[in-house]
């Protein structure tokens, strides 16, 4: 069983940056991926990054050269450091760890607004 605590987020004006972060605990050595998700009101809710245990990155067309997925601390916690902030990436994100299962945290809200 995984248990996975988010952090960060808030108010942005464009163009600025913000950090998420997602602790896991219990179960680690089982994760096979780890990652983000964000939903828009009114949209379904679409991968932003992902990264697997080897450390290989995937991130969405929308977020490539702003966005940075990292994981650390001996994997059990993952960050997501986005820069160059549009209001279109305003949404709840979500983070996600893949056992045989999935597992989610809480959403933190990031909304980017003037």
């Amino acid at each position: 069983q995984v248990q996975l605590v988010q952090s960060g987020g808030g108010l942005v004006q464009p163009g600025g940056s913000l950090r998420l972060s997602c602790a896991a605990s219990g179960g680690l050595f089982s994760i096979i991926a780890m990652g983000w998700y964000r939903q828009a009101p009114g949209k379904e809710r679409e991968l932003v990054a992902s990264i697997t245990r080897g450390g290989i990155t995937n991130y969405a067309d929308s977020v490539k050269g702003r966005f940075t997925i990292s994981r650390y601390n001996a994997g059990n916690t993952m960050s997501l450091q986005m820069n160059s902030l549009k209001p279109e990436d305003t949404a709840v994100y979500y983070c996600y760890c893949t056992t045989d299962q999935r597992y989610w945290g809480q959403g933190t809200q990031v909304t980017v607004s003037s």
